[in-house]
């Protein structure tokens, strides 16, 4: 490590005489103060603390890759999408007793909300087994039916994602 050497120079005003003439006095030097290294100090300080904010940053952006893939706040059993949890059961029921099943576990039946989403529960089913979705058609209006999730969000026609003969059941649809 280098020291430091300060360098300082001072002059000393002569005292005056007191004669009758009088000459302004000398305006004082500047006083010049030389440091070397301190420029070398702080740009180590300054390279020194970009290296620690930097791996703070990389630390960070591990942990949050770490938790999303390794960590589920899903139940045993469930799994994880986007910010929410899916069970998928291994017995039959009928709509009514799948949903009363899934109350009891503190969820309602599946509503799916994007493309994403069914793609995501779709690749987990069994493909020779019937499932239910939570959409249900409980208030007939003068013939009208008019559909609803269980979660009492609306039905969006536009926003279907049905495979291709699907409905194919007039009582689905």
């Amino acid at each position: 490590m280098t020291s430091e050497v300060t360098y300082a120079e001072v002059k000393f005003n002569k005292p005056k005489s007191s004669g009758t003439e009088s000459e302004p006095p000398a305006a004082p030097k500047e006083t010049k103060l030389h440091q070397s290294g301190h420029s070398f100090s702080k740009l180590l300080l300054t390279s020194l603390l970009i290296l620690l904010l930097l791996l703070a940053i990389s630390f960070l952006i591990a942990f949050i890759f770490f938790f999303q893939k390794y960590w589920s706040c899903c139940p045993k059993n469930w799994g994880p999408f986007s910010s929410n949890c899916y069970f998928i059961p291994n017995e039959a029921n009928s709509w009514n007793e799948s949903e009363k099943e899934c109350l009891r576990m503190n969820a309602h039946l599946l509503v799916i909300n994007t493309k994403a989403e069914q793609d995501f529960v779709t690749q987990k089913l069994k493909t020779d087994f019937a499932y239910y979705v939570g959409l249900s058609d409980r208030t007939l209006t003068m013939g009208e039916r008019h559909w609803q999730w269980v979660d009492q969000t609306p039905y969006n026609e536009s926003a279907t994602f049905w495979h291709e003969g699907e409905p194919n059941n007039p009582k689905e649809c």
